[in-house]
């Protein structure tokens, strides 16, 4: 809808931001564009902004397809979930935006953690606008294994019971990054 696209204003942003007093941690599918929102997020906000999978790359020295290789998922959803609960129990002086590996929120260790001390984003996409951003690159371990379009529906209906937990959910579709990151702007605001 076109009212979607519209952002607050400048003193609305300033006093939202004042009211936040946690991290904001965006969770959901790979694609559904977790970094890019959450980047202008923490702009439009004056927040830092953190990729986690970015940080368990900095932590591991490697790359987030050579961890899957070498030591497997397991692994590296535990290696996820210390970074995470790192990143959220970060002391600093004022709220972040974290932005979560698609796979972070269905670990139940991490899921609780981001539940209990974060503001938790949900954004949600069909898995055809999931399937033409992840098309862009080959740096997804997961979509290696098969059919893209086949493990992106599996993955998608296997984990959106553990999404559905976020207080918080907001459509991203195949609009400009702007309408999603209006509607987060939004619903934070309605949820506080």
């Amino acid at each position: 809808m076109e009212h979607d696209a519209i952002m607050p204003g400048s003193a609305e942003i300033e006093a939202l931001a004042k009211r936040i007093d946690r991290p904001i941690v965006l969770v959901g599918m790979m694609g559904v564009g977790k970094s890019t929102i959450g980047r202008k997020l923490a702009n439009l906000l004056h927040f830092p902004f953190i990729d986690a999978d970015e940080a368990i790359e900095e932590a591991a020295h490697m790359s987030i397809s050579d961890m899957f290789e070498l030591h497997g998922e397991a692994s590296f959803r535990d290696g996820e979930r210390r970074v995470i609960a790192r990143l959220i129990g970060e002391a600093g002086d004022k709220p972040k935006v974290i932005a979560t590996g698609g796979g972070a929120f269905v670990n139940p260790e991490t899921r609780a953690l981001i539940l209990a001390r974060a503001i938790t984003v949900w954004l949600d996409s069909e898995v055809e606008v999931l399937l033409d951003r992840v098309g862009r690159k080959d740096s997804r371990p997961l979509l290696r294994q098969g059919d893209p379009r086949e493990i992106l529906t599996r993955l998608r209906t296997e984990r959106e019971k553990f999404y559905a937990e976020a207080p918080i959910r907001v459509l991203s579709g195949n609009v400009p990054h702007s309408h999603a990151l209006a509607q987060v702007v939004r619903e934070i605001d309605a949820w506080l």
